[in-house]
């Protein structure tokens, strides 16, 4: 009898603040922009996207689909999901 597997989602281990930032920190080093797009994704996925929504005042869909794998997402709207899930970005050199 075959084994079945069932997709992996990283969303359902971000479940501490330490976690999450490791997380994004690790998929802002890919220089895939692709790749933070699809963490971020599972961060708010984690923290409930209903919520995520209501905060930024996108619609469910409209923060699914800019979330989605090849989207491309506006700049603001990326800053305003990130800001929903107290998400602070800084550039040291």
């Amino acid at each position: 009898m075959p084994t079945k597997l069932s997709d992996f989602d990283p969303s359902t281990y971000l479940d501490n603040e330490e976690v999450i930032a490791e997380y994004l920190t690790a998929a802002l080093e890919d220089s895939n922009p692709d790749v933070f797009l699809a963490a971020v994704g599972h961060v708010a996925k984690a923290r409930g996207m209903n919520a995520i929504a209501q905060s930024t005042g996108l619609g469910r869909e409209s923060l699914y689909k800019a979330l989605a794998p090849g989207a491309k997402p506006r700049y603001d709207t990326v800053l305003k999901v990130l800001h929903s899930l107290g998400v602070k970005l800084t550039v040291t050199t």
